[in-house]
């Protein structure tokens, strides 16, 4: 595109100015955000007049250029999180080690007075992370029988140990 083109379609950018505005309010509520979407589309479509084919209405393309550059900004709004390294309240509290230590000492207790099939199928597949059908396998039944076993050594536990909240 050459001189005197490259003028009228940078005259036509001026007069759509309003148009823009209008429609980015579309978009965004308040007033620095309309503003903001509108010199971000005019800064592209600046540093894109040479991919503007003549023909096209100047407006459409424009408009186009305005909806993709929201959209985009959308998209990676919502992967972007805001705050969360100055936000303490929003930290999770770990307790001390040693209540952990303890919490640890009676689950193993527990899990040692669990009646033998359900204790090895627990420790089958809870924890040495056995398959049920590895588990099944060595245990000599099928897998629907390991994991009742698994479900009720689970619930023994929950029973015998409560929450962990």
């Amino acid at each position: 595109m050459r001189g005197s083109g490259l003028t009228s379609l940078k005259s036509e950018l001026l007069e759509l100015q309003p148009a823009l505005t209008k429609f980015a309010r579309r978009f965004c509520t308040a007033a620095a955000e309309v503003e903001d979407l509108v010199q971000e589309t005019n800064m592209k479509a600046l540093a894109n007049l040479d991919k503007f084919q003549q023909g096209t209405r100047l407006k459409s393309w424009m408009f186009t250029i305005m909806r993709n550059t929201f959209c985009t900004r959308h998209q990676v709004g919502k992967r972007e999180v805001v705050g969360l390294d100055l936000d303490v309240a929003g930290r999770q509290v770990c307790q001390g080690s040693q209540e952990w230590h303890l919490r640890a000492r009676e689950v193993e207790a527990a899990v040692v007075r669990l009646p033998g099939q359900y204790r090895t199928a627990f420790d089958l597949i809870i924890i040495e992370g056995v398959s049920y059908g590895d588990a099944a396998e060595r245990c000599g039944c099928p897998v629907g029988t390991i994991k009742s076993r698994v479900a009720r050594a689970r619930q023994m536990l929950t029973d015998e140990l409560g929450s962990f909240n």
